[in-house]
């Protein structure tokens, strides 16, 4: 442990979107994602028959923790003493606002925010990094947001390097879809930079490979809320559709790079969902692996949190 006054040190806010830890937690979980509103019995059951599937509960609380962990060994490893990583999350304990106000009670006056979420979107980054934001003002902490590390080339090479592995293994004919979470309709009409930011990150893994896009990948969605308005597509299901009407291709390799964690839109969404969806249209189906607490990855965030520590904006 430093012995460094906090006020000389950095705060970093690692947010993430949380997840219930236990069976118990579900139901506040669920009801927090939805506002303050309780799921109705059968959306509760479905939730929970989702987890069940996957081993009984998540393991993204376990995943977070070890990111958190990885990150701060990366900032001790480039600037000892000087950085103090703090988890924050959107849907569970610790809440952002939590952390925030704990952080600020330690005497820290400067928090970097950075959201295990490589692509911009005014309705996932921009909404954790403003909470952040709020929380800190009675407080007078500045907060410096990382926006985007869509093409972080670490991250790019972590992708790559599986893909090409996992390529190897798949039939010869085989597509690469590459996906992330998908928003309402709506928040892209507003012009919403979040797809052409999960275009540039597919475009640069691709080009590494000497993947054609429309030939050798696209782009599909996943994991849309169950919501009477339309969400961006398209899904990852129709897009599977599409292949196997079209006999384009006799394998399909997701890369969901919009996620960075394994959790309930990976572990059930493509490895059961999409997986057995694929089975049944006869093609062969495969899987990227998600960053986790990857050291290499980690450490090129570490950097990332040391450039927007020394920026000056006062």
């Amino acid at each position: 442990m430093s012995t460094a006054s906090p006020n000389t040190r950095t705060a970093v806010l690692l947010m993430a979107y949380g997840t219930p830890r236990s069976t118990q937690e579900i139901l506040p979980y669920y009801t927090d994602i939805r506002r303050g509103r309780a799921p109705t019995d059968e959306q509760l059951a479905d939730l929970v028959a989702r987890y069940d599937a996957i081993g009984g509960i998540s393991p993204l609380a376990a995943r977070t923790e070890a990111q958190r962990d990885a990150l701060q060994r990366a900032l001790d490893a480039l600037a000892p003493g000087q950085f103090h990583v703090q988890l924050g999350l959107k849907h569970a304990a610790p809440m952002i606002e939590t952390a925030v106000n704990d952080l600020a009670q330690q005497g820290f006056t400067k928090i970097v925010a950075l959201v295990l979420a490589p692509h911009f979107s005014s309705y996932s980054i921009g909404q954790y990094v403003g909470r952040a934001a709020e929380a800190a003002k009675p407080h007078g902490v500045q907060v410096v947001g990382i926006n985007s590390w869509a093409v972080e080339p670490a991250f790019i090479d972590f992708i790559a390097t599986d893909m090409k592995a996992k390529l190897a293994a798949m039939p010869t004919r085989t597509r690469v879809l590459f996906t992330a979470h998908s928003l309402p309709q709506r928040i892209i009409d507003a012009g919403d930079p979040y797809p052409t930011e999960l275009h540039a990150t597919a475009t640069a893994v691709a080009n590494k490979l000497g993947l054609v896009e429309h030939q050798d990948w696209d782009i599909a969605w996943q994991s849309a809320g169950r919501t009477p308005e339309p969400w961006i597509g398209p899904d990852i299901l129709l897009a599977l559709d599409d292949i196997a009407t079209q006999h384009s291709a006799n394998g399909v390799l997701v890369s969901a790079v919009g996620f960075v964690a394994d959790h309930l839109e990976v572990l059930y969404d493509l490895d059961i969902e999409a997986a057995r969806h694929a089975d049944k249209l006869g093609l062969s189906f495969s899987r990227t692996a998600c960053v986790n607490d990857d050291s290499t990855v980690m450490s090129a965030l570490a950097q990332r949190v040391l450039s927007a520590a020394s920026e000056d904006h006062s």
